[in-house]
């Protein structure tokens, strides 16, 4: 166990110490940037060859125009920014670190005008930015270690190892990792808002299309406790809030 401590100890005192754009917060990270991307390219490149990328040329010409536009204001001429269109009735949109960006065309489909794909866009790219894929994994490899610790400390019999595992993983699911995915999701909606309106879209159609995202789930979503998501009804309040802050001028 005194191993097990000092490793992570170690492991604390080496980690990145980055901050994320726009919101200034502070954040733990045990990945470095480059290894960050490299994992990127490589599920962008898996994807390709499984997905059913769209040949419609006019649709994928206008998601790279507008993401085009965002990229143009993320401050990360490093990336090898990519936008591509997946053929699917998914409600979706992700962007993987390094900067490749897919799209679904269910998600298109919902969206009423360019600002509404500029939302979502901005989204993505936020996470992206804000390297939530990497602080994630940072805190998943923090949370094993603390289990480990915990569990040599309590001396947990054998027969009850796997009863302890269980509620160990519930309790950090729940208590930290959900609740840190509803931050980043919350960070991300405030980042992309701003990427957004710097690139010259209109950031009220944001609240238009979670709306929009509201009436298709129908109700049928998780509590947000156990969601990796806030509410479609508090996502659109800190909206609303967040736009009231943006400065007067891009």
């Amino acid at each position: 166990m005194k191993r097990l401590a000092t490793a992570v100890m170690l492991m604390l005192m080496i980690a990145g110490c980055a901050k994320t754009p726009v919101t200034g917060r502070t954040q733990l990270i045990l990945i470095s940037n480059e290894q960050e991307v490299a994992l990127g390219l490589s599920e962008s490149e898996k994807l390709k060859k499984s997905a059913k990328l769209s040949t419609n040329s006019a649709q994928v010409a206008r998601v790279r125009r507008i993401g085009e536009r965002i990229a143009a204001v993320s401050g990360r001429d490093d990336f090898q920014w990519e936008f591509n269109v997946i053929e699917s009735d998914t409600l979706n949109a992700f962007c993987l670190p390094g900067g490749k960006v897919y799209f679904y065309t269910g998600l298109l489909k919902l969206t009423e005008n360019d600002d509404q794909i500029a939302t979502v866009m901005g989204h993505e790219i936020a996470h992206a930015l804000a390297r939530h894929g990497a602080e994630r994994m940072s805190m998943q490899m923090v949370s094993n270690a603390g289990a480990q610790l915990l569990g040599a400390a309590l001396e947990i019999p054998a027969q009850y190892q796997g009863l302890y595992n269980q509620a160990y993983g519930l309790s950090t699911q729940l208590g930290v990792l959900l609740p840190y995915s509803r931050k980043h999701e919350s960070e991300a909606d405030q980042i992309g808002i701003y990427l957004m309106w710097k690139a010259g879209f209109d950031p009220h159609q944001a609240v238009r299309f979670w709306e929009r995202m509201q009436a298709a789930s129908g109700g049928k979503k998780p509590p947000e406790f156990l969601s990796t998501h806030p509410s479609d009804q508090s996502r659109i309040d800190a909206i609303n809030a967040f736009i009231k802050k943006l400065p007067a001028q891009r």
